[in-house]
């Protein structure tokens, strides 16, 4: 925690924009922090901040933080770029860079978390060397081959009504964006987008959003 402290102190002495987002959402944050139930809760929340502190450096880019309520089952940022609602962004860590089938269940369950009235965008952060390692692509195709199968029973062990529901939620997804925070230049990201998506997610707040991940700026 001492170590998230110092980091978090740092980020705001570097960025006026980041600084006010942190005063602003004060109690939820704190609040987050306070309820991470061990160091790796905490390394999630700290994810979560270092996105938010990236993007901001783009003075285009405008974020609310849970703003579908605090503690709900909703999106972690909103990003609105020129002023304009953008996408959701919801992020979340990967203690380990997975095979396409074990990154499945964490893909549903990020799924139940997208609402239907904004393009939906995942964060994905990663430990490794390069973003590309992750095969988001084969484990979308898994899951819609077994939606396809009707295999209700995965999808109602991971609280879903059934394959159904599943598609309904899975053309909420925009894409995914997985993220090595410790790999600089073009290997730190890579882009997977859901050709299927009722919304397609804005090519431009999407791109400025990218680069700042990429780039820090």
């Amino acid at each position: 925690m001492a170590v998230l402290a110092d980091e978090l102190t740092g980020w705001q002495a570097g960025s006026a924009r980041f600084r006010a987002f942190a005063e602003l959402h004060h109690a939820k944050i704190r609040k987050k922090l306070r309820t991470a139930a061990d160091p790796e809760a905490i390394l999630d929340v700290r994810v979560e901040l270092e996105a938010a502190c990236l993007l901001l450096a783009d003075p285009r880019i405008e974020l609310a933080f849970e703003a579908y309520g605090s503690g709900k089952r909703g999106p972690d940022l909103t990003v609105s770029y020129r002023t304009r609602p953008a996408f959701n962004l919801e992020v979340t860590r990967l203690r380990r860079i997975p095979a396409a089938t074990d990154f499945e269940a964490p893909l549903l369950a990020k799924l139940r978390q997208l609402p239907p009235s904004l393009p939906n965008a995942l964060l994905v952060a990663l430990g490794g060397e390069s973003a590309a390692a992750l095969d988001v692509a084969g484990a979308a195709r898994g899951l819609r081959s077994r939606a396809d199968a009707k295999e209700a029973g995965l999808f109602e062990r991971e609280g879903f009504r059934g394959p159904r529901d599943f598609y309904d939620r899975y053309l909420r997804l925009g894409g995914v964006i997985t993220w090595c925070e410790g790999s600089p230049g073009a290997a730190r990201t890579e882009l997977w987008i859901n050709r299927s998506a009722r919304i397609p997610l804005p090519e431009r707040a999407l791109r400025a959003t990218i680069r700042c991940l990429e780039t820090g700026q």
